[in-house]
């Protein structure tokens, strides 16, 4: 097991210590940066905010993508890089309450840097319902004007649907579906990947707008991992030059046995660890 060093980073694939100056030189030159999240860890948080700041100082040119917002609150957004909207205004324009609920405050230290730097801020989401329908109907059922500007989803792999079979808990007594492949757990992973190709979708837009941009991605974990999910749906846009970062401060974490998580894991200091 590789001894766990925190403030360093290490390559998702071979395990070597990366330094950081380099790595984040490097990046800079990708079209996306997708730093996965726990949403309710602020340490995660920060890490985001540290690695968003590494990158700006090799790429001024940067657009800041956000799970957390669906496309149709993206004129607040505007309002509120562009320095038009007090905190409160901007979370109640945003419609932060009902459609994220985890607390503002471990996301506004990024909003402010936003702001500070006038770097665009995108909404990546789409709505709620559409998620719900495709889940539980399908692609194909959902009438063009309510697909939310998204295209088809890529079809899932047999390894994403193991991992993320496993990753909501595997099987269990009490639940439906007992395999990956059972035809119960088609409307989880529908609906997984209605978000995957959502923010897929939108990066790609802020892409096309601006082709010399890199995109940040700020999304969850389970959307990133193993090149699954948002990263695949790059792919199937034709956008391949990504790169997954994720955090990690489990002690018996074992990099070594997890090859390809990510492009390149953080290792953090453990919460329970004086500061």
């Amino acid at each position: 097991m590789v001894e766990h060093q925190p403030g360093s980073w290490r390559d998702g694939h071979t395990c070597e210590i990366l330094q950081h100056q380099a790595l984040m030189q490097t990046l800079a030159e990708k079209q996306a940066v997708l730093l996965g999240e726990t949403h309710d860890r602020y340490d995660i948080h920060r890490w985001q905010l540290h690695v968003l700041a590494a990158l700006h100082a090799y790429k001024a040119d940067i657009v800041v993508g956000f799970e957390m917002f669906p496309r149709r609150v993206q004129p607040a957004l505007d309002r509120w890089v562009a320095g038009a909207l007090t905190v409160e205004q901007f979370l109640e324009e945003a419609e932060w309450a009902t459609v994220w609920g985890f607390q503002a405050e471990l996301y506004l230290p990024i909003f402010h840097y936003c702001r500070q730097f006038r770097l665009p801020m995108k909404a990546l989401n789409c709505h709620r319902q559409l998620v719900t329908e495709v889940g539980k109907l399908g692609w194909e059922a959902i009438p063009e004007a309510e697909r939310d500007g998204l295209t088809p989803a890529r079809p899932a792999t047999a390894a994403y649907r193991r991992f993320l079979f496993e990753y909501t808990g595997g099987s269990r007594p009490e639940r439906a579906a007992q395999h990956a492949d059972d035809p119960q757990f088609d409307r989880f992973v529908r609906a997984q990947q209605t978000w995957d190709r959502a923010f897929a979708c939108n990066i790609a837009t802020a892409l096309e707008a601006d082709p010399s941009a890199l995109v940040v991605g700020i999304i969850g974990r389970g959307h990133l991992e193993y090149g699954h999910g948002t990263p695949a749906q790059l792919a199937d846009l034709g956008i391949e030059h990504v790169a997954v970062l994720l955090p990690e401060d489990s002690l018996e974490f074992e990099i070594e046995r997890k090859p390809g998580m990510a492009d390149a894991l953080f290792m953090l200091a453990r919460l329970d660890a004086p500061e």
